[in-house]
């Protein structure tokens, strides 16, 4: 099952670059967290890829349940909001069988979800702990030169982080905190960032994508 999983993924992910294309998603999550925040971030990155890079992502961002066999139909899958996050036992296993064979999953902190957060993960991967990424690591490296997280709202004062799970040599799950790169891909209107921090934002999201589909497939 997984050998099958990650051959369907890699498909997925190769087939974006020629003619045929595939979508993205938004995990639905319990908790009482609000894993619609941001309706317009995701949607607004995929059309700056399709723009940017010659991919053909569908533009259509559906949210998937945690629980749900739909999750294997998407290879990337993004998870945001401020507050509770709860995953059941039988979503845990889901999400890791998703991980395991081949899925990714981006989480993005929108302010408020890391106490919450990071217990889940640790249900997902016990054996394993959240590595901080350094500023060389590959994903800063892409079409877009990064020393880091580009900071686009600032809480706390703290610094934005990169962390992440791998498996088998492979990143399986990356931990967006202190960034909100989530907000900087909204329509402008939402925050009214200015222009160099929504370009940040978008470009630091098309790193991380060019890194999961290209890169980190190949890993």
């Amino acid at each position: 099952m997984k050998l099958i999983n990650t051959l369907y993924f890699l498909l997925l992910i190769f087939s974006s670059y020629g003619q045929s294309g595939y979508q993205v998603a938004v995990l639905k999550y319990a908790g009482g967290g609000d894993y619609y925040a941001n309706p317009t971030s995701v949607p607004n990155l995929v059309k700056f890829m399709n723009e940017n890079f010659g991919t053909s992502i569908s533009e259509d961002v559906p949210y998937v349940e945690v629980g749900s066999p739909k999750i294997f139909n998407y290879p990337f899958v993004h998870m945001t909001g401020h507050g509770n996050v709860v995953f059941s036992p039988s979503e845990i296993e889901n999400l890791k069988n998703y991980l395991l064979g081949g899925g990714f999953l981006h989480i993005d902190d929108n302010y408020g979800m890391d106490e919450f957060i990071r217990p889940e993960i640790k249900k997902l991967f016990p054996n394993e702990e959240l590595v901080e990424l350094p500023f060389d690591h590959p994903i800063f490296k892409q079409t877009y030169t990064f020393s880091g997280l580009p900071k686009i709202h600032e809480h706390d004062g703290e610094r934005p982080q990169a962390f992440a799970i791998f498996q088998d040599g492979r990143m399986v799950l990356l931990y967006t905190y202190e960034t909100d790169l989530g907000d900087g891909w909204e329509d402008e209107s939402v925050h009214n960032d200015p222009p160099e921090k929504r370009e940040a934002a978008l470009h630091m999201g098309a790193n991380i994508l060019e890194y999961v589909f290209l890169k980190g497939a190949l890993e």
